[in-house]
Formats: C-alpha cells, sequence, structure tokens
C-alpha cells in the first residue's frame, strides 16, 4: 500500500461478542502502522470459509501489513491458519484483549464511536456441551466480567455520548456463576440501570432462555428502558433434536416464556437462532421447527444450515443431505420473512423511538430498521411514524 502511513485495521467475522472485543483491540493498535488484525469466526464451516477469504482479501488489500488473526477459528484450526502464507501470526484467543499478546505498549482503550451502540462484553467462554458447537473449544469456560468492571465501561461509554448498551458475550445469561457469591444476570442489568438513570436503552445479546433468572424477566417485561427485543437462542423447535443437541429446554419451556413476556410486555419483539437439517432430522421434525416461527412470532431469525463441526458429536451422527439442508434452511427463512412482513404492516402508523445511524436509518426499540427524516445526527434518538415499507425499512 503506497501513499499514507495504514493505521491498523480490524476485520470482526461472526457475534456481537467479536465486535465488541474488536473495539477492544482497535484501541490497543490505534497508532500501529501497517496492522491488520481479523477476528475470526468458527461457529460454521461457512465462517471458517469467510474467515480465510477475509485473510486473502485482506493481504491483497494491503501486501505490505503484518497480518495477524485471532478469534475462534484460529483457535480451533491452529496449524491450518498459521499455515497460511498470508498470515504473520496468531494472537490466542484468551489473550487478545491484552497489549502484551500484540507487542504494543498497554494504553488506556476508549471507546469507538464507530457505532452507534456500545457492545460490552460482559461474559465469555461456555460451560455446556452442545453436540452441534465448537465454540467451548475455542473460548474455553465461562468468565465473568465483574459488575464493577461492567459498571466502568458502561461509564466509559456514556461519557462518549453512547445512547444504547448492548450486553453480550458467548453464554450471557450464565454471566456470574464463577463470581463469589454466583450472581444472575438480572442482578447485573439492574445494577446498571440503577447506576446510571440517564442511559436510554439497554438491550441483551442472544440469551438461554432456560436461564432466564426472574429479576431479569421482571426488568424485560415491566422496565421501559430495557428494550422490548427478546433474541433466543432457540436452536430447534422440535424436542427430540433439542436432546440430540443436548440443550436444556423444551419447546413447551420456550412457548411458555414468550407467551408470558407478551402478556406483560405484549410489543416485545422475538428474535431466534434456528438449526435447519440438523443430523437425524426428518420431515416431522423439520415441520415443528417451522411451526415455532409462527407460534413465537419469530421476527428477527438467525437460521444457520447445519454443518458438522470438527470434534463435535453430531459431526458422528447420521448426516442429512447437503441440498435437503439448503432446502429446509431456505424454507425457514421463508417463514421467518412471512411473520416479519406482518409484523412491520402492524407497526405502520404506530411512532417508534428510533437510535439514528450513519446510513439514513436506525432501530427502534424492537430492533425494527426505520428510516430516519435526512439530516438527523448519527447517534440521536429520533420518533418516527411509519407510513410504508419499503426494501424490509419502515418508512
Amino acid at each position: 500500500m503506497t501513499g499514507a502511513v495504514a493505521s491498523a485495521h480490524v476485520v470482526t467475522l461472526g457475534c456481537r461478542l467479536n465486535l465488541a472485543e474488536s473495539e477492544t483491540i482497535r484501541g490497543l493498535l490505534a497508532g500501529e502502522p501497517d496492522t491488520v488484525v481479523i477476528n475470526s469466526c468458527a461457529v460454521t464451516a461457512e465462517a471458517v470459509r469467510q474467515t480465510r477469504q477475509a485473510i486473502r482479501q485482506a493481504r491483497r488489500a494491503r501486501p505490505d501489513a503484518r497480518l495477524l488473526v485471532t478469534g475462534c477459528a484460529a483457535e480451533i484450526e491452529r496449524a491450518a491458519f498459521a499455515a497460511m502464507p498470508e498470515v504473520d501470526g496468531l494472537v490466542p484467543n484468551s489473550a487478545k484483549l491484552d497489549a502484551r499478546a500484540w507487542n504494543v505498549p498497554a494504553r488506556p482503550v476508549r471507546p469507538s464511536a464507530q457505532h452507534t451502540r456500545a457492545f460490552i462484553a460482559v461474559q465469555t467462554g461456555c460451560d455446556h456441551a452442545c453436540t452441534f458447537c465448537v465454540i467451548p473449544q475455542g473460548r474455553g469456560s465461562s468468565r465473568s466480567q465483574s459488575v464493577a468492571a461492567v459498571l466502568r465501561e458502561v461509564e466509559r461509554h456514556l461519557a462518549d455520548g453512547a445512547a444504547e448498551v448492548v450486553l453480550t458475550g458467548v453464554d450471557v445469561t450464565s454471566w456470574g456463576t464463577d463470581l463469589p457469591g454466583a450472581p444472575r444476570l438480572g442482578d447485573l442489568v439492574g445494577a446498571i440501570l440503577a447506576a446510571f438513570p440517564e442511559l436510554a436503552r439497554l438491550r441483551l445479546s442472544s440469551l438461554d432462555g432456560v436461564e432466564i433468572d426472574g429479576a431479569l424477566f421482571e426488568i424485560l417485561a415491566h422496565d421501559p428502558r430495557a428494550m422490548p427485543h427478546l433474541h433466543l437462542s432457540l436452536q430447534h423447535g422440535h424436542d427430540l433434536i433439542l436432546k440430540r443437541m443436548k440443550r436444556r429446554h423444551t419447546r413447551a419451556e420456550a412457548i411458555d416464556l414468550v407467551h408470558r413476556l407478551r402478556e406483560r410486555r405484549p410489543e416485545i419483539a422475538v428474535g431466534a437462532d434456528l438449526i435447519a437439517g440438523f443430523p437425524t432430522e426428518d420431515a416431522a421434525m423439520h415441520a415443528a421447527n417451522r411451526s415455532i416461527v409462527r407460534e413465537l412470532g419469530v421476527v428477527h431469525g438467525h437460521v444457520f444450515p447445519y454443518s458438522p463441526r470438527p470434534r463435535t458429536p453430531a459431526a458422528r451422527m447420521p448426516q442429512l443431505e447437503k441440498a435437503a439442508i439448503r432446502a429446509r434452511a431456505a424454507e425457514l427463512r421463508a417463514d421467518v420473512a412471512e411473520v416479519r412482513r406482518a409484523w412491520l404492516v402492524s407497526l405502520l402508523g404506530q411512532p417508534l423511538v428510533v437510535l439514528a445511524e450513519a446510513d439514513g436509518t436506525g432501530h427502534a426499540g424492537n430492533f425494527a430498521r426505520v428510516a430516519v427524516p435526512a439530516g438527523t445526527a448519527r447517534g440521536a434518538l429520533v420518533t418516527v411514524v411509519p407510513t410504508r415499507i419499503a426494501d424490509g425499512v419502515l418508512q
């Protein structure tokens, strides 16, 4: 690359936890010339492929930069990524927030203004053993940030003008199990809301419904600063597949949770992670997976075609044909799209408070994407009454 000296560039793949950690990495490497970091993902085989693609693209774009790779894919498949000719080095997942791992001096890390909402990693790792998942191999056991550490980070972001905070992690609802007294996530969320009355909006990333404690349930059901948006790590709608996945909830428990929340807060929008084509899934099981989309009213769906991951029990189960998996994933996505369209129509004429982003749109509390008036400053909260829908965006 010629011309001006390049600054460190961080490419993020995968989850919101990676996004939050990339902000810290970007701060650690502030002012470091000619450095590129790929923060990788391994949740699916496609995510690993995209990581390799991102590495090659980054090397082509900046042939003279120091290119370092971290994240779950680099942790789980270290030898394969270390052997890539484009890669200059790997940084362990467990050390990627430590300046020493990057060979740079420790310096205060300021929140980045790159995003309209502040992503705060309150937890990493996982103590569960879902049969399809490699993330514990890349992240290790569950480890929680203390309440004091989280409050300090929230305070920093608020000082930089953040209007919304998103708490994220690998298994967010397990937060606190490793801390003295084993506090629950509801305790942390309650502490944040009590400590910062000026915080306008608090949002949670994907939750394991069976771990939602009583205090957290009450906050989600009643507190106007907790956004009416529940994203569940659901994975499937059939009990036998859930059992083979080693998930800890049943279909009925997921439905009961959503119904109880909607009784108290009817406007709550539901999202869900769903896997299509899990090993042994037959037509009836797939039908149950499709039907739970409508039963829960899933309007934010993350549909993953199943792909076998190395050293996981599910990879040794009887596999479906790839074409069948792709077809079932397409059907699930179509179901979510249909439910979502009806939901968007129901929002027409309703006043929505929207957090403006840089592209002329923003997100309402229920995470619907909404166009904002021309000239609205990024990060501003504005009330919009949509009258139409264009390309999935309320206008």
